[in-house]
């Protein structure tokens, strides 16, 4: 019996890295999630589902090194608030460098949407730049992915505090999002798919709304009343200088994901906002 190609997964106890880990289970591939906690008990679930689990961080070279050992295929995700810009630009183009050292024969990078147009967001400008090298590393095949905004981020303390969104977001300003177990699907299908999408660079994107049609999504998936409030562009200034950028290009220019388009390709409904946060309810 042949032996699986194994995939390496960064970030695997993270969004991203833990939703392509489930799109990929049961798949013909052998799945090795790299995290710095092997034995937190987000690690420990994953392990009992098959998931061969190795302790790796993308600031340690070494282990970088040993975790890619063997390796067919590497998932590669990095995080702008943990990291910070620059390093996780290090980061990402350390573990890249590293992959096509190792003789890694795919690789996935997972970016941002638009990365591609001079936004001027730093943590967006990075990923551009990230892209880049992995694009001249020359990877046998090499897939790029740009999810936009996560839609779980509306519920994150960035924007929900008790019962109120809070945002600079004009309340009419429409904003593609994406369903992070939508991001796990697409990222699955850059290693199922391979040889059909090497060379690719894909935004993905699922929904557009505006943060009021978000506030009454959530307030008919939560079962009570969830109030959108617009607050000076300044305010987000203050904790950041980088968001405040996003959003105010959020505001000017914005997403450009061709959500039709990417569903007939890939034959996928993707998750729309409505449905989304109608789930949160049952949790």
């Amino acid at each position: 019996m042949a032996k699986k190609r194994r995939i390496l997964i960064t970030g695997v106890t993270g969004q991203q890295g833990g939703a392509v880990a489930a799109a990929l289970a049961g798949s013909d591939f052998a799945l090795q999630g790299m995290t710095r906690k092997p034995d937190s008990p987000a690690a420990l679930a994953l392990k009992s589902k098959g998931v061969t689990i190795v302790k790796g961080d993308l600031e340690d070279a070494a282990s970088l090194k040993k975790a890619l050992a063997g390796v067919w295929g590497v998932f590669a995700v990095q995080n702008t608030w943990e990291a910070g810009v620059e390093k996780e630009e290090e980061q990402g183009k350390r573990i890249a460098t590293l992959a096509r050292e190792a003789g890694v024969q795919h690789f996935v990078y997972s970016s941002v949407g638009s990365a591609h147009r001079a936004t001027g967001i730093p943590h967006f400008d990075n990923k551009w730049r990230v892209e880049e090298v992995v694009r001249a590393l020359s990877f046998p095949s090499q897939v790029i992915l740009r999810p936009v905004f996560f839609m779980e981020n509306v519920v994150s303390p960035w924007f929900l505090n008790g019962d109120t969104i809070y945002s600079a977001l004009q309340p009419d300003t429409m904003l593609q999002m994406i369903a992070v177990r939508d991001i796990g699907f697409y990222g699955a299908r850059a290693f199922t798919d391979a040889a059909g999408l090497n060379g690719r660079a894909i935004d993905l994107a699922g929904d557009a709304l505006t943060m009021t049609a978000a506030a009454q999504a959530l307030s008919a998936g939560f079962g009570r009343a969830i109030n959108y409030v617009q607050i000076p562009i300044a305010e987000v200034r203050k904790n950041s200088e980088d968001f405040a950028l996003m959003l105010e290009w959020f505001e000017r220019v914005g997403y450009e994901a061709d959500i039709p388009a990417l569903e007939r390709e890939f034959g996928f409904t993707s998750t729309k906002f409505a449905a989304w946060a109608a789930g949160l309810g049952k949790q």
